[in-house]
């Protein structure tokens, strides 16, 4: 399998059982301390980072997700480089988005903007839960199932094929998005960063984060 041909290819433990931990535990305590702060009245169930059930326009009721995150956005900038290597494609980093899911949550079939043209899935723990590819462009029914362990990524040409997750049946699951465009391809002027100053910082206004 490669990507050039497939538009698709796992990567086996692009991040190390540490740091898959790490992130994990991360992630979890920054929802519980959003928690916090929400019920305290000091912030919004809904801001330019983090959002909370419904405000998630892909996911519904989705536990939390939270886009542009720091460690996250530093992930997608450090990971680049095995990211290229495995792609043999120049990329431009755009952002993240991370999302704890539930038991119920489901990802509707879909394909990705413009920002999105070469994504990777990031398993970061929980339990499991199969992602779905069509790079038939077929809409075949049953697509390709991938599975994912914590550290594995799921690369794919999120523009163009169309991916999805059925009803999850778990407790939760913890996976990061990562979003890159060609700098030699279709979207080759799309500004870098999906159009932010710099990593690490909230999305501009009016840009969708689907």
């Amino acid at each position: 399998m490669t990507f050039k041909k497939d538009k698709y290819v796992v990567i086996k433990n692009i991040l190390s059982k540490d740091i898959v931990n790490i992130a994990h535990n991360y992630i979890m305590r920054k929802k519980k301390l959003y928690d916090f702060l929400i019920d305290k009245k000091i912030t919004s169930p809904v801001t330019n980072y983090n959002y909370w059930g419904s405000p998630d326009p892909q996911v519904p009721e989705s536990y939390y997700s939270s886009y542009g995150d720091v460690l996250i956005d530093t992930l997608l900038e450090d990971l680049k480089p095995k990211i290229e290597k495995e792609t043999s494609l120049e990329l431009i980093e755009n952002y993240t988005f991370t999302r704890i899911y539930k038991t119920g949550n489901e990802l509707t079939r879909h394909i990705d903007r413009a920002s999105c043209e070469i994504s990777g899935t990031l398993n970061l723990g929980g339990d499991e839960w199969p992602i779905f590819l069509d790079p038939t462009g077929s809409k075949q029914k049953e697509g390709i199932l991938v599975n994912l362990n914590p550290g594995d990524i799921l690369l794919y040409r999120g523009a163009e094929l169309e991916h999805w997750r059925n009803p999850f049946n778990g407790k939760f699951c913890v996976q990061s998005f990562f979003h890159y465009h060609d700098k030699n391809g279709e979207f080759k002027d799309k500004p870098k960063y999906d159009d932010r100053k710099m990593l690490g910082i909230p999305m501009c206004s009016g840009i969708s984060i689907t």
